[in-house]
């Protein structure tokens, strides 16, 4: 297992680290960032800038103006990204939209590609994935799903409500859950101005570093032509699968950098602030604290990388996904809160980006399935290689 970087992509690290460091940290206070993500003028302004260092969309695909990144390639450039809470947006590498790329580039049509993954690579446009639904539907177990499609004619009608829907507010399309009338589970691709579909309200919640935040949406009699069905009908748990694990290790990419970020402020903190006749970092106790945040930093690189190996050597990765998430996500907390506890005034206000941060991370923990669910799964999955099955 080769680790090493290529010439090409260290030198696409130091230029997305010097973009983020000249063009995006700079912004980081700029009054267009509201309680539910940057606002859609600070968006377009931070793409174009990417869009003008070569930095847009790298992991698309190439006939849209990406670098088709690998993998291993993502963990790098997307580390870098999230040393700032505003870099993932300005590359166009954020959730939803990242895995939705990915999404799209695997399984939709020649068609489909042209109308809704072209202009979600060049920047134009936002997407959002409609899956999660208040009880008693899908959450963490995707099989309550309770969204219905049902075919008239040529279409298919589409009824339920879903939340936690990141970036629904400003989108120009969305990815749709839905089951059939014999309960198998389908995608849809829906234009967010039709007919039918509603934002019912946007919820509040800790993090503001997703452009359009989270919102409730509910589908009445929402008509979908048969034509914008994703992959195979009935085959929609599978194509979530195609989607998620990869999603969840660019999360862990992007929250490794921002943790990072974090640390280097405390970093340089300790070294500086005087108590009790020398610096902080010379106490045992906040050294301690800088040492195993180094340590966690390190293991957490580790676990992406190999996941991220594991992922482009063709393979699912389903149970390594699960264990980066709840490995990384924990780790990165925990460097995040140890940071914040270092800091102390700095770190509870706005006088750095760690409060920010660290209300943003805080998350990580529960989306895309919380550290509970990935064990309860990781478990059964040892429990049935144990029986032989």
């Amino acid at each position: 297992m080769d680790f090493s970087l290529s010439p090409e992509l260290l030198q696409l690290q130091q230029q997305t680290r010097q973009f983020i460091a000249e063009q995006v940290i700079p912004m980081e206070d700029d009054p267009r960032q509201t309680p539910h993500g940057p606002a859609e003028s600070l968006r377009d302004e931070l793409v174009e800038r990417a869009r003008a260092a070569g930095l847009l969309t790298p992991h698309g695909p190439r006939e849209y103006g990406g670098q088709a990144l690998s993998h291993r390639a993502k963990a790098v450039v997307f580390e870098e990204a999230g040393y700032s809470p505003l870099g993932p947006v300005a590359l166009n590498i954020h959730a939803p939209d990242e895995g939705n790329i990915h999404l799209l580039d695997r399984i939709a049509t020649p068609a489909q590609r042209e109308r809704f993954l072209r202009p979600l690579v060049e920047g134009h446009a936002r997407s959002c994935f409609a899956m999660t639904e208040p009880a008693p539907g899908a959450g963490s177990d995707p099989t309550m799903l309770t969204t219905t499609a049902v075919l008239d004619g040529d279409d298919y009608v589409i009824d339920g409500t879903k939340w936690f829907i990141t970036g629904a507010v400003g989108a120009k399309f969305a990815i749709i859950m839905a089951k059939l009338e014999d309960g198998a589970a389908t995608m849809f691709l829906s234009d967010m101005h039709a007919p039918g579909i509603h934002i019912e309200r946007q919820m509040d919640a800790l993090d503001t570093c997703f452009t359009g935040g989270h919102a409730v949406v509910s589908f009445d009699q929402l008509r979908v032509p048969k034509s914008n069905v994703l992959g195979a009908v009935g085959e929609g748990f599978r194509y979530a699968q195609v989607r998620l694990a990869p999603a969840r290790l660019t999360h862990c990419m992007r929250w490794l950098g921002a943790a990072r970020r974090v640390h280097d402020i405390a970093v340089a903190y300790a070294n500086k602030r005087q108590a009790f006749g020398k610096t902080l970092g010379q106490h045992e106790g906040v050294g301690f604290m800088l040492a195993d945040n180094a340590i966690d930093l390190h293991a957490a690189r580790l676990s992406t990388w190999h996941t991220a190996w594991v992922l482009d050597q063709g393979e699912r990765g389903k149970m390594e996904s699960s264990m980066s998430k709840v490995a990384v996500s924990e780790a990165v907390w925990r460097v995040v809160d140890r940071s914040v506890q270092i800091l102390g005034g700095q770190g509870v206000t706005g006088e750095t980006v760690a409060m920010r941060i660290f209300r943003d991370i805080r998350a990580f923990r529960i989306y895309d399935g919380p550290s509970e669910v990935h064990r309860f799964s990781i478990a059964r999955r040892l429990l049935r290689q144990a029986s032989g099955q």
